[in-house]
């Protein structure tokens, strides 16, 4: 699902919020392990959700607003 979501938004950098927030979410979704020990206090795992997105997407997630929505995804909010 996902890598079909990015081979349909093509080259350049992805920007769009709420693409983002689905790729981000599946993330989420797909590492539970990694989720709660992250919000267990392993904050040095947020390293491991960023490398995940920007394997996903092939390097093109705005890293910014990337990072904004792993920390409020992580928080628990959606």
């Amino acid at each position: 699902m996902l890598a079909s979501l990015i081979d349909e938004l093509g080259g350049g950098q992805i920007n769009d919020v709420e693409t983002l927030r689905e790729i981000v979410a599946g993330i989420i979704t797909a590492n539970p392990k990694q989720v709660e020990q992250y919000r267990s206090g392993k904050e040095a795992l947020f390293g491991f959700f960023v490398g995940q997105v920007m394997k996903t997407t092939g390097k093109k997630a705005n890293a910014q607003v990337s990072n904004d929505l792993l920390k409020e995804m992580l928080a628990g909010g959606s």
